[in-house]
């Protein structure tokens, strides 16, 4: 398996961890539709992640594909090691 720097790691975890609470405030907010704090928050959270996706696939290719996410040349889908491998 592909070693990677411990920088990778730790935005992946940042990454992990935005993603998490995202998908608790999704579904808190679908039961709670009028809670303008929770939407706040997970606004907040939505451009946390975006701000961290960007500088990850800055500096390892991206994280998504089928257009979720720019390809570097050479294509570079498979640069990185995949979810289940770190």
């Amino acid at each position: 398996m592909k070693q990677m720097p411990p920088e990778f790691y730790q935005l992946m975890e940042q990454l992990q961890a935005v993603d998490f609470v995202l998908v608790e405030l999704t579904l808190y907010l679908d039961t709670h539709p009028t809670d303008q704090e929770a939407i706040q928050q997970f606004n907040h959270y939505a451009k946390e992640r975006k701000k961290l996706k960007k500088l990850y696939e800055s500096q390892y290719g991206p994280l998504m594909q089928y257009g979720n996410s720019f390809s570097g040349y050479p294509w570079n889908w498979d640069d990185a090691p995949w979810p289940w491998q770190i």
